[in-house]
């Protein structure tokens, strides 16, 4: 690298890294340094090195077939030299001295204009269209940040429901280009999940969460993306019925039927331990497969358990909790004190332990399930009468006031739990 005077200013000489040589036809580049300063020059000569290496970069991304891939690298070149991308209906509606300063930034070779720079300041590269299916590939990139913390299922479980919406919509109106959506194809689709509620397929609740994640995911790509676009989304959701919850077991049922000798013996251990350890816990199916050897504490004077971010994301804030182990529980516990490596980052256990309930008769309706034995541990909690804040510790909910102090103490939130223990 050197820098040396060329009329009036300094200019930065070095020669074309052979990586580029598809891009720049040039061996050696003169880069003005814009001033007469030799110490300055030197201050901005790296500066100016990587703007030009930038350029280069986003003209190598430039040559890909992709129109998308064309365009951000237009963007990317238009910035690299000091501008913002502006279509060419824009430029053109600018003063003429920025047009001008435009111009007069587009590099030569051999008295020619080079092409890829002067679409990249002068707005020449025809926007890309997007489709709803490709607007969802750019959604996990877009909105990466909400994934941060989350195990491998909890990702899928993520995914999901934003996978379907967007599967639900391109059945029903097409693959259509987001900028092309119409209030009308948005019609068409609540009318085609109003065809379903009524006809009892699914719920009120089931179609909004549809619209919702379809609604996440053309919002996120539309602003992320600066497409400027008026999506139709305004107005579309159904009025939900109560929500269903799931009823808790008796505590007749609980003793009798599920602690009941053999009951449980067709379920495999792992499945039967996490059973069993929910009952006294009300901890969420997730959250006891999540347990390992460093959270799950049997030594010293009250074993518990820690409900903590480890591999994967909290529900919320509130759901990082202890949880003291006590009676069935506890016993399960010390079968496992590594956990449950089985189910640790598999999303089968609710559906293993309702399939093996249903078969033997142990669900105590058609509406009962495995999750009901967190609703039956919150039941036996309210009848005791222990207190509000002792409750939404344990079961890691927030608070409908504010929290002072740190709260009952894991001794005498064991003796609580004790009280009402199978």
């Amino acid at each position: 690298m050197s820098i040396a005077k060329r009329g009036r200013l300094y200019h930065l000489r070095r020669r074309v890294p052979r990586r580029y040589s598809g891009v720049e036809p040039r061996e050696t580049v003169w880069i003005s340094l814009h001033t007469d300063s030799e110490t300055v020059a030197h201050s901005k000569a790296d500066r100016a090195w990587s703007q030009m290496i930038e350029a280069w970069e986003a003209r190598l991304a430039g040559n890909s077939t992709d129109a998308e891939a064309r365009y951000e690298a237009a963007r990317d070149l238009a910035r690299a030299r000091g501008f913002r991308y502006l279509d060419a209906g824009a430029v053109a509606k600018l003063p003429v001295e920025d047009v001008v300063e435009r111009v007069e930034a587009i590099p030569a070779a051999a008295n020619q204009p080079d092409p890829a720079e002067a679409a990249a300041l002068l707005g020449t590269f025809p926007e890309p269209r997007i489709t709803v299916t490709k607007a969802l590939q750019h959604y996990w990139t877009l909105a990466r940040e909400k994934t941060f913390g989350k195990s491998e299922d909890q990702l899928r479980r993520w995914e999901a429901p934003r996978k379907k919406a967007v599967k639900n919509f391109v059945a029903v109106v097409g693959d259509k280009e987001i900028a092309n959506i119409t209030r009308d194809d948005m019609l068409d689709f609540r009318q085609h999940w109003l065809d379903r509620i009524e006809a009892g397929e699914v719920t009120a609740n089931s179609a909004n969460k549809d619209l919702i994640h379809l609604g996440d995911v053309l919002k996120t790509v539309n602003t992320m993306k600066r497409l400027g676009l008026s999506l139709p989304f305004g107005e579309l959701s159904f009025k939900e019925g109560e929500a269903r919850t799931r009823p808790p077991f008796s505590d007749e049922w609980i003793v009798q039927r599920l602690l009941a000798p053999s009951a449980l013996a067709g379920l495999n251990d792992e499945a039967r331990g996490l059973l069993l350890g929910m009952i006294n816990t009300g901890y969420r199916p997730s959250e006891g497969a999540a347990l390992t050897a460093d959270t799950i504490r049997l030594e010293g004077h009250v074993p518990h358990i820690s409900i903590e971010p480890t591999g994967r994301q909290l529900k919320s804030q509130y759901a990082r909790r202890v949880i003291p182990l006590v009676g069935v529980s506890l016993a399960a516990f010390k079968e496992f004190p590594e956990g449950f490596p089985r189910y640790r980052d598999s999303a089968t256990l609710s559906a293993t332990v309702n399939k093996f309930l249903r078969a033997n008769g142990l669900l105590e309706t058609p509406r009962h399930s495995f999750y009901s034995l967190r609703h039956s541990f919150e039941d036996r909690m309210l009848a005791a009468g222990i207190d509000d804040r002792i409750r939404r510790d344990l079961f890691g909910h927030r608070l409908d006031r504010e929290r002072y102090g740190k709260g009952a103490s894991l001794e005498q939130v064991a003796e609580l739990v004790r009280g009402i223990a199978f």
